[in-house]
């Protein structure tokens, strides 16, 4: 199946040159989420990611900013001009969302959220749709087609790691069930080695992989201070560690990234 394409505002996934998304896992505040939209862009990456809705395992855990979260968002991406991914977990969600970003996130425990999915089709904007960390590649592949069964093709999957007996790591990556979504399902195809392994000094080792692989680009957790993050604090990188990441791994021809606004 010929691979298909996904532009988000000038930023095209699956046009063979790697897409570089980095960002918050969650939005904290303002000064925080505004010193990692200007390491991303110092560092040439594709697109800022930050969570307002945070789907925690536990109800006392951070849960996001939420619109205030979006706004924030909004703020920074008119400063910056780059590109801004965050995720929903409702419908309600979806149009306040698209007021402030560019595309939109479902994650892994929403992966088969079927209203969810269809109400995104309907839509009609750029979806990064995650692996559930229970779910074959078969049942990702159909959660996407969801989606574009609604007239909306804009998909592209990210291959998160699923849950194994693996103790070690947060969860184990499946380089081979990435492969074969790229393969069979023809949508462009994501690498988060940060939820994949939930250890710092796996996301390198782990992006090569992916990158080797051919994934069609990465999407890494940063903080200004990940000793303090309210959320995923152990699996970010800190600011330095993001340019480096992105200096090393860098395509010759660099990072896919909008042409339009100059970036």
């Amino acid at each position: 199946m010929p691979g298909r394409t996904v532009d988000v505002c000038g930023v095209v996934f699956g046009g063979g040159m790697p897409v570089l998304i980095g960002g918050p896992c969650a939005v904290e505040g303002p000064d925080m989420l505004e010193s990692c939209a200007r390491a991303v862009v110092s560092a040439g990456a594709s697109m800022l990611r930050g969570g307002a809705f945070k789907p925690r395992t536990s109800p006392w855990s951070f849960q996001g900013l939420g619109l205030e979260g979006l706004r924030l968002l909004g703020e920074v991406r008119s400063a910056t001009g780059i590109p801004v991914v965050t995720e929903v977990m409702s419908a309600a969600q979806i149009e306040p969302a698209l007021r402030c970003v560019d595309m939109l996130q479902v994650g892994a425990r929403n992966m088969q959220n079927f209203p969810l999915l269809s109400e995104i089709g309907r839509a009609g904007c750029p979806v990064l749709l995650k692996r559930g960390f229970m779910s074959t590649v078969e049942e990702w592949l159909l959660a996407a087609e969801y989606v574009s069964r609604e007239g909306n093709d804009k998909v592209v999957l990210c291959e998160r790691g699923i849950r194994t007996f693996e103790p070690w790591t947060r969860n184990t990556f499946d380089i081979s069930g990435l492969i074969l979504a790229r393969m069979t399902g023809g949508y462009p195809v994501m690498a988060d080695p940060c939820h994949a392994s939930g250890r710092r000094d796996l996301i390198l080792p782990l992006s090569r992989a992916a990158l080797a692989a051919g994934a069609d680009g990465l999407m890494i957790e940063i903080h200004p201070d990940p000793a303090k993050a309210l959320s995923d604090g152990d699996q970010s990188l800190d600011l330095e560690g993001f340019a480096s990441l992105s200096s090393e791994l860098r395509p010759a021809g660099g990072w896919a990234r909008s042409q339009a606004s100059g970036r």
